[in-house]
């Protein structure tokens, strides 16, 4: 599987590679290099896109962890029929994530300010996070914000099997492959009570 961006996303997502350049400089939002960015940020987050394709208008999908709002900001301008919640505890990066969705726009774009063991439950239909924590620490909080028996999806590099899952949980793997930064995996996460049998 390669990743890979809708065709009509093109001038927004090259609008948000400028804004995101632009407050960088400032606000030190992260140090990948400006020439990777396209690529980690934008073309990972398109190997999410085929499992949205089953949801249902107006269903509410979560980004855990959103930081400078990736893939929240993918997800949301490819299905603009969702409602796509950027979660974070960093006022910082939400406040890019606030400006992304004014100038790009993407009006079914929302920022959570929080840390996810303190919010009340999201009550999400799909879920997703990049680069946030191990497979476990996900499910837990999976469990917590979304609706029972909905799908969760880790983006995760090749050495996600050393990872543990809480009983109960299954691990499906969706290896890809990105341009120049290699091997990547969208793991899907369910919450399948059978399997602690």
């Amino acid at each position: 599987m390669e990743p890979r961006l809708p065709p009509g996303l093109t001038p927004r997502l090259n609008q948000f590679l400028v804004l995101l350049e632009r407050w960088n400089r400032t606000h030190a939002l992260t140090a990948l290099p400006l020439a990777s960015r396209k690529e980690e940020l934008l073309v990972d987050a398109a190997a999410l896109l085929p499992f949205l394709a089953d949801l249902p208008a107006g269903a509410r999908v979560v980004d855990l962890g959103t930081g400078m709002g990736t893939p929240a900001v993918v997800l949301a301008l490819a299905r603009p029929d969702l409602e796509v919640l950027g979660v974070d505890a960093s006022g910082k990066k939400l406040a890019f994530v606030r400006q992304v969705a004014m100038e790009l726009p993407v009006p079914n774009l929302k920022v959570v300010h929080g840390r996810l063991e303190d919010l009340p439950p999201l009550d999400a239909d799909w879920g997703t996070a990049k680069a946030l924590g191990t497979l476990g620490a996900l499910a837990g909080w999976w469990a917590r914000h979304g609706k029972p028996g909905r799908p969760f999806y880790a983006l995760k590099g090749p050495d996600w099997t050393e990872e543990t899952l809480p009983a109960g949980w299954t691990a499906e793997p969706h290896p890809y492959a990105l341009p120049t930064r290699g091997q990547r995996v969208v793991v899907g996460l369910r919450f399948a009570p059978e399997a602690e049998a």
